[in-house]
């Protein structure tokens, strides 16, 4: 492998969703706080969308360590992470409560829907709340949207009980746009958007896996080489991670420590990625939640900040 070569203490371009290494873009930033917020403000439904590859995963397990980290120390916080949406209804609420760890043996779905509130209102009690986190939520059915909705409705009349984050691929919007499904996109509190990353953007972002990676020297990727790469992989974070993980190979097996725009290249093409015509850049603002408590806000704003502060820990 490459690591020696490079002076590297971990692989650097993984394709696993690593909270370690999300990189803090403005639109990722943004989408993190739209989850937060819309958690800890008790919101009840959030939304973030992106294209494939752009993050979204690990943005949710990014919030998942965080607020499992702040329930340590501060407000109880229950989650559950529900990856393959493709199920029955029956199977969703099965799997829900096998997440949120509640114990039912009912097969009967009005005694584990009974099972689930008590679980809800005894998390709220202890002044918690409770999250569930929906990830490829764009392959949601019909069936499943209104089984969400109705989960949705569950309250104290004061606040939500039940924290939903969606998130999925643009075809999400698209599917809430629908008549039949307007109860329930009037029920999203935030959304964010997450779009690829600019030129700059992307050199921060190999830059910052580099050094999380342990590298010290200098980068293996000249500036002229990673705007080869963000022609090549549009901006998006998975095509950036296979383009510079295959280069860094490539380059160890020529013995080039330097990485020049030809390797990306012949990466490129063994990739079958075609360089595409430049385009404008277009910028999706979040949509944050209104209302926001001044206290909770600084809440939100300290997690960043400790994340930020151990990563940058992490770099010296």
């Amino acid at each position: 492998m490459y690591l020696s070569f490079y002076e590297l203490k971990d692989e650097p371009f993984r394709l696993t969703p690593d909270p370690r290494y999300l990189h803090m873009s403005e639109p990722h930033q943004a989408a993190l706080t739209v989850l937060l917020e819309g958690i800890l403000y008790r919101k009840g439904l959030v939304m973030i969308t992106g294209p494939i590859g752009t993050g979204k995963t690990t943005l949710i397990h990014t919030a998942l360590q965080l607020l499992t980290d702040f329930s340590k120390h501060r407000l109880p916080i229950r989650s559950a992470l529900l990856f393959n949406p493709t199920l029955t209804r029956d199977e969703f609420l099965e799997m829900m409560l096998e997440e949120f760890e509640v114990p039912c043996t009912s097969t009967s779905k009005p005694r584990r829907l009974m099972a689930l509130h008590q679980m809800l209102l005894e998390t709220q009690r202890h002044g918690g709340t409770a999250v569930l986190f929906i990830d490829e939520a764009h392959l949601l059915s019909p069936e499943l949207l209104e089984e969400i909705r109705l989960l949705g409705n569950a309250d104290t009349h004061q606040e939500k009980l039940l924290q939903i984050a969606l998130s999925g691929q643009p075809e999400l919007v698209t599917m809430m746009n629908r008549r039949e499904l307007s109860a329930l996109q009037q029920r999203i509190a935030a959304r964010s958007h997450l779009r690829p990353l600019s030129q700059a953007e992307v050199r921060a972002y190999v830059a910052e896996r580099l050094h999380l990676a342990g590298l010290t020297g200098p980068s293996p990727f000249p500036v002229h080489t990673l705007d080869v790469v963000q022609r090549y992989s549009m901006g998006v974070p998975r095509l950036i991670n296979l383009i510079c993980d295959a280069s860094l190979a490539l380059g160890f097996r020529t013995q080039r420590r330097t990485i020049q725009p030809d390797v990306v290249e012949e990466v490129a093409v063994s990739l079958n990625l075609a360089e595409p015509a430049p385009v404008p850049e277009k910028k999706a603002p979040a949509v944050f939640a209104p209302g926001s408590d001044g206290a909770h806000k600084s809440i939100v704003d300290t997690l960043i900040e400790t994340m930020r502060q151990h990563r940058a820990t992490a770099l010296e």
